[in-house]
């Protein structure tokens, strides 16, 4: 599609709520539903929503506000925003080059990405594609040789911290991709899916069309068989989750990466610590986006209780939910160092590519310098819990 056509829509796009609106517009209803939608009665996901109106901010006047500054560190990596790319796998569902797009969205925000470890290209493809930093995820999978490989390759490609994902012992029951069958491995689309899929003829060139759709490039390798067919590699990933999940992986895992280390999918404060005993450099306060374990706690929620049972211990990052500039101030103020979204990107590759997926960053950036001049509070590093007030209800 013409530069210029997408940059008209994507202009027209003035919150990620747009961004949305227009990634419907061009996704069949499977592939929209599976990265909008969430496990069972998508309780959890509308409270990540939800959740940050419990807050209200409480402004400074008379402040010196004549400069703004957004850029914080992370794990030793300075960027430009507080807000980072979560790892989401499929993005091949959204964007022909997907994590590369996204990558390169990210080095253009002056962010970074975080790669999935079922993503459709490959670890080596998205680090040989962008010269910004990259992080890459992996889950507790039973074949320690396999996870060795994956580290050892991870290294060499230049990734600078490793994150392990902590809440996907199994899949999560999301019934919006049940009914769609197109999410699915392998596939089974209904036959109102396949004709949804028909009515869009461009996105189903750009998934279906050449090169061949991978479900996880960079499992690929282990899998035995045909490592080009998705199903068999499908079958392989889901059998090498780990159930027997024990802290002492986490120790080995450590030791094996020996270098910056994230640990996603934190909940309780007892578990951030025991994770910072062992170790642990920074802390995804995460609910999956509530595509996991359905009536868990917003994650904004639980955020204040973990950030002071850390105590700077190491750095915490808050993921789910995150729609306005509004909602990352609020996540630094109670004591986040920075926000990591999945749909808003995914929403802005859909619109429009690696200009979507930046458009995306482009509007929270201007929220979130429009809130903090309006806090009179210069800089994010500046956001602390008087900034906010819980207003819950009783």
């Amino acid at each position: 599609m013409p530069q210029g056509s997408v940059s008209r829509r994507l202009s027209r796009c003035y919150t990620i709520e747009d961004l949305r609106t227009a990634c419907r517009r061009r996704l069949p209803q499977g592939p929209f539903d599976y990265i909008d939608g969430g496990a069972d009665e998508e309780v959890t996901l509308a409270r990540n929503r939800s959740a940050f109106a419990e807050y209200a901010f409480r402004p400074h006047s008379l402040a010196d506000i004549s400069r703004i500054a957004l850029s914080t560190e992370l794990l030793g990596q300075s960027i430009k925003l507080p807000v980072i790319l979560s790892p989401c796998g499929w993005g091949r569902l959204v964007d022909r080059q997907g994590e590369i797009s996204a990558a390169r969205a990210a080095h253009l925000s002056g962010t970074l990405s975080v790669l999935s470890s079922v993503s459709n290209s490959s670890m080596e493809e998205v680090a040989d594609a962008t010269d910004g930093p990259l992080w890459y995820q992996i889950y507790i999978w039973r074949d320690r040789g396999v996870v060795k490989d994956l580290i050892a390759r991870a290294r060499a490609s230049g990734y600078r911290a490793l994150c392990l994902t902590v809440d996907m012992a199994v899949v999560g029951r999301r019934e919006r991709d049940l009914k769609s069958g197109i999410a699915m491995m392998p596939a089974s689309p209904t036959l109102r899916t396949k004709l949804d899929v028909a009515c869009h003829p461009r996105w189903a060139w750009t998934t279906f069309g050449p090169p061949k759709l991978r479900f996880a490039a960079t499992m690929a390798k282990y899998a035995p068989g045909d490592p080009a067919d998705n199903d068999s590699v499908a079958e392989y990933v889901n059998n090498q989750l780990e159930l027997s999940l024990d802290w002492r992986y986490l120790d080995w895992m450590l030791a094996e990466w020996n270098g910056p280390f994230a640990i996603k999918g934190v909940l309780r404060s007892e578990d951030a610590l025991r994770a910072v005993d062992a170790g642990v450099s920074a802390i995804f306060v995460s609910n999956h986006g509530g595509r996991q374990l359905d009536h868990l706690p917003a994650t904004i929620q639980v955020l204040p209780e973990i950030a002071k049972a850390v105590q700077g211990r190491a750095e915490i990052l808050l993921d789910g939910g995150i729609r306005r500039g509004t909602d990352v101030v609020k996540a630094l103020a109670l004591g986040a160092r920075a926000c990591a979204i999945g749909r808003p990107y995914l929403y802005g590759l859909a619109a429009g590519g690696v200009q979507g997926a930046v458009r995306a960053l482009d509007i929270l950036r201007d929220e979130i310098a429009r809130a903090l001049t309006l806090l009179g509070c210069p800089s994010v590093r500046e956001l602390s819990e008087e900034h906010v007030l819980s207003i819950r209800n009783p």
